[in-house]
């Protein structure tokens, strides 16, 4: 790959039925707040000021377009027949929790969407994508096959890409994709990498697994994926969550652990056997300027962790080779995240910190780094990407006046029962068609 790849952000689109059903158990921001009123414009817009931050500082910036909903079909086929305002209405009031379900922007957090090893990796030069089956959890269940097709369309050259089919929805292959994925490299982005993967069992009952929440990452389903990908055996490392920390609410391995090129930060209670890993990792890093710093648990709890997202900031390399970190407003509230980001900064580990409001995402258990999907692209791959989904200033200005337009400032359970509200989300999808390009995708799916 050449020198001159670049590390693409492709952040997802916050849909315009994002609620609070707290459907993703685990997840403790998500079940906490479970039934409160969200909205859906604050969430939108705070994900398309991150996007325009990001561009910016100078960093590629690209989007998925959200996904369709309400999935009404799937409604009928769980026994709510009749027209759209008999199926919701029964749904509302038998099942209330599948009425969420196939109202669920849980879209929007793309860290999920995909696992991505670019072509520098590859033993065919093609740029690997394979959408996250997300099995775990029924509200993100429906998404892959969505997410295939929209990864098909934005990644259509196959002279440069290969787009693989979702894992087989089977326990031994669940895959929640690049939130457990990392990528060690030097400076260059192009250069070939060293890939991370981060499982959470190994399953058939073998090894140590959490007790309380499950493990959302199995290991056959990453090394599947590592086969599928044509990655070398010598430039893959395999690690262990510490289902500890997993029964504390680390539900992925972005919560805990954060990394960009030649940079990785991470709990000292991120990995199982951290200490084996460790060593790995800098023996096959020895050939680049690597540097792992670890998090101590006194420095920063693993509650806090969780609670002010530290690892889930968005760490970005920027053009003049400055790593700087993109994270929460509630991480500069945590005293003792705070803390330890401006002691990277003293220490010069990272060149600054960008503090983002992204409260509505939060509340729903994602923080920025959830928000993005990493993708490494040479300058002929970018060029072959659809260009409609480019996050140029036009584009920022289009999504802000179709959100301004067509989103609501507040939405709970309720609201998903009436068939005016669906007749609004036609009427938003099928105004966003034309800024992605994408001519009768919505308009196909409305029930």
């Amino acid at each position: 790959m050449s020198a001159a790849a670049q590390e693409w952000q492709f952040d997802g689109l916050v849909g315009p039925t994002h609620n609070y059903a707290g459907l993703s158990f685990g997840n403790v921001a998500s079940s906490n707040n479970a039934g409160a009123i969200s909205n859906p414009k604050a969430a939108a817009l705070q994900g398309v000021a991150k996007m325009g931050l990001v561009r910016e500082l100078g960093v590629p910036q690209a989007f998925i377009p959200p996904q369709y909903r309400p999935i009404v079909p799937y409604l009928k086929q769980l026994g709510c027949e009749g027209g759209i305002d008999k199926v919701l209405d029964r749904a509302y009031r038998d099942a209330p929790h599948l009425l969420a379900t196939v109202f669920s922007s849980s879209y929007m957090w793309a860290a999920n969407a995909a696992t991505v090893s670019p072509s520098a990796d590859s033993a065919d030069g093609k740029l690997h994508l394979t959408p996250a089956n997300l099995l775990t959890n029924l509200h993100r269940s429906l998404e892959p096959n969505h997410t295939h097709a929209m990864l098909r369309h934005i990644f259509a050259n196959d002279a440069y890409f290969k787009v693989h089919d979702p894992l087989a929805t089977k326990p031994s292959m669940a895959d929640e994709g690049a939130a457990n994925h990392m990528r060690v490299v030097g400076s260059s982005h192009g250069n070939s990498g060293l890939q991370i993967f981060v499982y959470g069992t190994e399953g058939m009952g073998k090894g140590v697994n959490p007790k309380l929440y499950p493990a959302r990452q199995q290991r056959d389903a990453y090394e599947t994926i590592a086969r599928q990908h044509r990655l070398y055996k010598d430039r893959t490392l395999f690690v262990q969550q510490h289902p500890d920390v997993i029964d504390e609410g680390v539900f992925h391995n972005d919560v805990i652990a954060m990394n960009t090129t030649r940079l990785m930060v991470a709990h000292e209670r991120a990995f199982l056997d951290a200490q084996k890993f460790i060593t790995s990792l800098k023996r096959k890093t020895e050939d680049i300027d690597f540097s792992y710093i670890s998090i101590s648990q006194s420095e920063l709890p693993v509650v806090d962790a969780v609670q002010s997202y530290f690892f889930n900031a968005q760490m970005l390399q920027l053009p003049d080779n400055e790593i700087v970190i993109l994270a929460p407003t509630e991480s500069q509230e945590n005293k003792r995240a705070h803390e330890v980001l401006q002691k990277l900064v003293a220490q010069k580990a990272i060149g600054g910190v960008h503090y983002l409001d992204v409260r509505e995402s939060m509340r729903n258990g994602g923080g920025p780094a959830c928000l993005r999907l990493r993708i490494v692209l040479n300058v002929e791959e970018a060029a072959a990407i659809k260009q409609d989904v480019v996050f140029t200033k036009e584009k920022e200005i289009q999504l802000n006046g179709w959100i301004e337009k067509y989103y609501r400032d507040r939405l709970c359970l309720k609201d998903l029962r009436d068939s005016l509200f669906v007749r609004e989300l036609n009427e938003a999808y099928e105004a966003l068609e034309p800024i992605i390009g994408l001519k009768g995708y919505y308009t196909r799916q409305m029930p």
